[in-house]
């Protein structure tokens, strides 16, 4: 689904919706509150969010990952795998597919090992059994089996939590003040345009996307994407001094028929223009057909990477006494 435009607002559609985004924050409640999450024997960091759709989590979990190796641990992701048929897998790049294992795993596989499995406290023992000495999940701030012992909330700082309701009225998976309750610290990404520091009272790290720029064969580039907020990349390409001749969003997610991709290599070479994407959209494109494509690398640029870490350090040293 691309994310709806009145999720910013509380006009009519909003106020329609209220009801069932209600129905939505009582069940998640009440699905956390008749599940006991089980601990597994090493620590468990969850990059979550409260929002869905393009907050950051995904390159967010990357650079904590990044992070903990650099501190001498084995971090292994264990992720949902949205969209993939796949359960309780050690995601192989040079074998699994996109609609095997999901395109975040495919994403992630390139910095740490990642397991799939829908059941979290499952794929932390599998990841375990493979010598993981530290658990990083990517997303399942909502999932009730395994038990977190640091929480993250990511937020996008021009967007926030939006207009305050749960979907579908808005973006919330659930309530902002039960959330909050569960979580240890927040992550914002980008300026914080929503002042999301003067209204949530957990310890905040900063960080901003920094895109290298791609060499391209032209000048001219078509870009597309299929990321819970598109415009986000295209702002990056323009920040980047690379105006888009043509700016195309797919559904997050979207799994990339042969012919959308054959399409849009014609129509790059019918308009002399270099085609270019994310790094989670390039993953689900087939092999024999990457040459015909460029990608815009993204990193997070920490604010206080040095508290970060050392926040993440005396976190991990507590819950191991």
């Amino acid at each position: 689904m691309k994310t709806p435009t009145f999720w910013q607002q509380k006009n009519a559609m909003a106020y329609l919706l209220y009801p069932l985004g209600k129905l939505y924050a009582i069940a998640t409640r009440l699905n956390l509150k008749f599940h006991t999450p089980q601990k597994v024997s090493v620590p468990v960091i969850c990059i979550g969010n409260l929002t869905a759709g393009g907050s950051g989590k995904t390159p967010t979990a990357i650079a904590i990952a990044s992070m903990l190796q650099a501190m001498g641990y084995q971090p292994f992701f264990v992720s949902r795998g949205y969209g993939g048929k796949l359960k309780n897998v050690l995601v192989d790049i040079n074998k699994h597919t996109p609609k095997q294992v999901g395109d975040e795993p495919l994403l992630l596989a390139q910095v740490a090992p990642v397991v799939v499995n829908p059941d979290r406290f499952q794929g932390a023992q599998t990841a375990i059994s493979h010598g993981a000495n530290i658990i990083i999940m990517d997303d399942g701030f909502q999932n009730p089996k395994l038990y977190k012992n640091l929480s993250f909330l990511v937020f996008d700082g021009m967007v926030g939590y939006g207009n305050g309701y749960c979907v579908p009225a808005g973006p919330l998976r659930e309530e902002l003040s039960q959330g909050i309750k569960r979580a240890q610290a927040m992550i914002i990404i980008g300026d914080d345009k929503q002042a999301l520091k003067s209204q949530i009272s957990l310890p905040c790290f900063e960080g901003k996307i920094e895109a290298q720029k791609p060499k391209l064969k032209t000048s001219k580039v078509i870009a597309f994407a299929g990321i819970g907020r598109p415009e986000k990349f295209f702002q990056s390409l323009k920040d980047l001094g690379i105006e888009p001749v043509e700016a195309i969003d797919f559904p997050d997610h979207h799994f990339y028929t042969t012919q959308e991709l054959e399409n849009l290599i014609q129509k790059a070479q019918d308009k002399g223009c270099s085609l270019i994407t994310t790094s989670k959209d390039f993953v689900k494109i087939p092999h024999h057909l990457q040459s015909h494509f460029h990608v815009l690398e993204i990193t997070i640029k920490w604010q206080n990477a040095q508290e970060l870490s050392q926040f993440i350090k005396t976190s991990i040293n507590e819950i191991s006494k």
